[in-house]
């Protein structure tokens, strides 16, 4: 039987991670960055955000000599062109809102079908952030910004300057769960860490790695796949694969150390 081999892959916090939390790897004893670490991400003025582990340098090799890597994750297509791994196939953006085809130009498919869905939660999203936006900045540490990418509005983001999560979480309890969209589910968040995002229900990496299993069914007798992620947004799409990894030291890795 002719079997293909489909990784769907989460990249921040599961192929690469931010310095911080390299621990020990971070230096060589003088503050240089150790020979052990291997840049994976950028911000836009060049300089690096994001290294890959030794380990998570095994598990690229390993995965890349496995089967076909398709990634799947929150970063917009700006974002994504800062990370230096090389990906040839299918990409996943924006919590799932964009998919890109192999030559990374937009998938016409999905691209159509979101742009029929999503309009009727606009006037909700910016509803809220109305509301968001007259408590945040002025002093608070609190940042919040409406993600655009491919001339669309997709879901919304806040972050604090000091990376107080409690500061965001005393934000989401008091005001954002009240808003009557979220209460009804029709916006959901997601919080990990210094990001606290609000999704519209119609975006999920689930929804874009079931659309892409679908078309990859259609053309291979049968397909293998592997769902790779560290948070709670990324259990849904590695549910749908036959096996799942979960990386230590994460969101989804707590949620295990506690059972």
């Amino acid at each position: 039987m002719n079997v293909h081999n489909l990784i769907f892959a989460d990249l921040d916090d599961t192929l690469f991670q931010t310095l911080r939390k390299c621990g020990n790897l971070s230096s060589d004893g003088t503050g240089a960055i150790g020979t052990t670490l291997q840049p994976r991400a950028y911000l836009k003025d060049g300089s690096t955000i994001s290294y890959a582990t030794p380990k998570q340098q095994r598990l690229w090799q390993w995965l890349s000599e496995s089967g076909q890597i398709i990634p799947v994750t929150a970063r917009n297509f700006d974002a994504f062109s800062r990370v230096d791994l090389p990906f040839k196939n299918e990409v996943v953006l924006n919590h799932g809102a964009v998919i890109l085809d192999k030559e990374h130009k937009l998938d016409l498919e999905w691209h159509a079908y979101m742009a029929d869905v999503l309009p009727t939660y606009h006037d909700e999203l910016l509803d809220l952030w109305e509301q968001l936006e007259g408590l945040t900045g002025n002093g608070s540490g609190l940042r919040a910004r409406l993600i655009e990418d491919f001339g669309r509005t997709w879901y919304g983001v806040i972050k604090h300057a000091d990376a107080d999560e409690n500061a965001l979480q005393a934000l989401l309890c008091s005001t954002i769960k009240k808003h009557e969209s979220v209460a009804s589910g029709r916006l959901y968040c997601h919080s990990n860490g210094n990001n606290l995002a609000v999704i519209p229900e119609v975006i999920g990496k689930a929804n874009a790695v079931n659309f892409l299993r679908s078309r990859y069914a259609e053309l291979f007798e049968s397909i293998f796949t592997i769902g790779i992620g560290d948070s709670i947004t990324d259990a849904s799409f590695m549910a749908l694969c036959d096996y799942a990894i979960i990386p230590k030291n994460t969101q989804l890795g707590a949620l295990l150390d506690e059972m």
